[in-house]
């Protein structure tokens, strides 16, 4: 059992799942708001053994030094070894355990991309694509990123009609047997209709050329946290084709949503569309079993 357990921030956790944290841990301590600074941050980790955090706030190596006590942090969101909010070498070095939780918020996010481009594509909204009405039969989709998100679309839009393939960088034989073809890069950029980004955290891959590349009447939906792009690129692209656009929602805006969500080419949806009471329930179940796997392997519950 943990001394002190401190949720630093809203960790989107069910409240049944907050209430059973306190089965893990004598002292409980939850926070709603990000902390203001590390300061502040410290402040509230103090001499805690566990720790709870989003993808929101960084943990970095001034933090774990000065919060010696810290034994295991539970990332309630997903872990990425390469762009992660906790700075995983030191957390290591420092002998702490920190686990992630995979796959919860999926299905809502492949929903958001259907419903955004079939609204866009047949102009049910207050937006068409094109002067005629389009379905997503035969339009020519490129996914980047073939991970679970990535798959889930590329089978979704598969069923639906559209000629799917994809870039990663690796091959996936399994999709290539499915029936997604795999392109280089340039490739499906060239010519992709409708394009999706689900990459890790703020992997920005598309600049300049590969925006010239796509060129006008394309589709740009990215899927993952915080822009896949340089931003400036995606503006100048925007400005030189009039017929092209962006899509994203709150998690894929990051940042960048004071230089572009008021653009008329950007279709922004200002929620975060992986979180719903069946992804909260997922994402709930399973950093509670992160925890308990914890205790058990250490011989503390």
């Amino acid at each position: 059992m943990f001394k002190k357990l401190v949720a630093i921030e809203n960790t989107l956790l069910h409240e049944d799942a907050l209430k059973k944290l306190s089965d893990y841990a004598a002292c409980v301590e939850l926070h709603d708001e990000r902390a203001a600074d590390e300061d502040e941050l410290i402040r509230r980790i103090g001499d805690a053994d566990a720790v709870l955090v989003s993808f929101k706030t960084t943990i970095s190596k001034t933090v774990l030094d000065a919060c010696p006590n810290i034994r295991y942090i539970g990332m309630c969101c997903t872990l990425y070894e390469q762009a992660c909010n906790v700075d995983l070498t030191e957390a290591r070095k420092l002998g702490i355990t920190v686990t992630g939780v995979r796959d919860y918020g999926d299905e809502g996010v492949v929903e958001y991309a259907i419903s955004e481009l079939v609204r866009f594509l047949h102009g049910f909204g207050e937006c068409q694509w094109k002067p005629v009405r389009q379905e997503l039969t035969r339009q020519k989709v490129g996914v980047i990123g073939l991970g679970r998100t990535g798959r889930m679309l590329a089978d979704a839009f598969r069923f639906l009609g559209a000629d799917v393939a994809y870039y990663s960088r690796t091959r996936k034989t399994d999709a290539e047997e499915a029936g997604i073809a795999y392109h280089p890069l340039q490739d499906l950029l060239r010519h992709s209709d409708i394009v999706f980004t689900c990459l890790p955290r703020n992997t920005r891959l598309l600049g300049e050329e590969e925006f010239r590349l796509m060129g006008n009447g394309r589709i740009l939906l990215n899927t993952s946290i915080g822009p896949t792009f340089d931003v400036a690129a995606l503006k100048a692209w925007l400005t030189a084709n009039d017929h092209s656009f962006y899509f994203c929602d709150g998690t894929g805006m990051g940042t960048a949503v004071d230089e572009l969500a008021g653009h008329p080419q950007v279709m922004y949806t200002p929620v975060v569309a992986g979180s719903s009471a069946q992804s909260i329930e997922r994402l709930s179940r399973k950093a509670l079993a992160n925890i308990e796997a914890y205790l058990r392997q250490n011989g503390e519950l």
